[in-house]
């Protein structure tokens, strides 16, 4: 098992300031998950904008990451709208140090699953590296079916699949998730690590079996992540429960107004980054959203 695709693994904002990459304040984030001993960092993910930023500043990022991550795993997004592209972005991580990277089917025009597994069959055949899958149909609107993750699964340098679990007007609990989980694993090959994505299913993610939780919030407050995910590691799980639970507002966020907008609010608020940090016409919340966001950091005590 690839020790990039197991434990916690943090997704950081990529910071802006003045329509430029912030160069140093994203040096402090990486530096605070270092401290924080995450499993893995995770840029140029969807919290990382990748999607907003050129090829000279993703490399930039790769580079940056892979610098100051010390011991510590680092997967690199690569996905993008032409397959070429792809392939450079594949080079790009690799020659930087990444020792994973990250790809959905991003697209204009909605892919087939024919044009799907031929992305992935032929960025595969050129790695060195580890490739995660990312199965996150809210972004990119295609969703996999089971015989095009197992024919996936199946291709060379497959290292893990990210996924929510999410069945849009089902509830998710323990029995369900476990049952996911196990149906999944009946279609990968052993070697291929699942992990869950969405901050608010991470506490039945661990504890029904993932290997890995892709986590937002341990992005920008990893103290919060490494206790939630050691205590399931360590065998505390009612205890890490009992944390997760009370971030329950936080999570009710994600859902409501998207991650990556919440998680910039909470980042500027808590003067972590500067204020606008998203790439335009993309923006953190504003107005009454905004103030929902400052009132519930003030309740929240391992936030600050």
């Amino acid at each position: 098992m690839n020790r990039a695709f197991k434990g916690l693994s943090a997704f950081p904002l990529t910071p802006f300031h003045a329509n430029s990459v912030d160069e140093s304040v994203f040096i402090r984030l990486i530096d605070r998950l270092v401290s924080a001993e995450v499993d893995s960092i995770a840029v140029l993910g969807s919290t990382g904008s990748y999607a907003y930023l050129s090829y000279e500043e993703r490399v930039n990022i790769s580079r940056l990451a892979v610098r100051h991550a010390a011991e510590i795993p680092v997967i690199v997004g690569i996905g993008s709208l032409r397959t070429s592209d792809v392939l450079r972005l594949a080079d790009a991580a690799q020659e930087a140090g990444a020792q994973g990277v990250l790809l959905a089917p991003m697209s204009y025009q909605k892919l087939t699953p024919d044009e799907v597994f031929a992305l992935y069959e032929t960025i595969t055949r050129v790695l060195s590296v580890p490739l995660c899958v990312y199965d996150n149909p809210a972004t990119t609107q295609f969703n996999f079916s089971d015989s095009l993750l197992k024919s996936i699964a199946g291709l060379p340098n497959i290292g893990s699949i990210k996924t929510s679990f999410v069945v849009p007007g089902i509830a998710t609990t323990r029995d369900s998730m476990r049952m996911d989980i196990e149906h999944l694993r009946s279609l990968i090959p052993p070697s291929v690590t699942i992990g869950v994505a969405g901050d608010g299913l991470a506490a039945i993610g661990m504890d029904s079996g993932c290997d890995v939780w892709y986590s937002v919030i341990a992005g920008a407050f990893p103290d919060l992540g490494v206790a939630i995910a050691r205590g399931f590691r360590e065998g505390r799980g009612a205890e890490a429960y009992a944390l997760h639970d009370r971030y329950a507002a936080v999570w009710e966020l994600f859902r409501q107004y998207g991650s990556l907008r919440v998680i910039a609010t909470m980042a500027e608020l808590s003067q972590l980054v500067e204020s606008p940090t998203l790439p335009a016409p993309v923006t953190a919340l504003e107005g009454d959203e905004r103030q929902r966001v400052a009132t519930l950091l003030c309740t929240l005590d391992a936030l600050n």
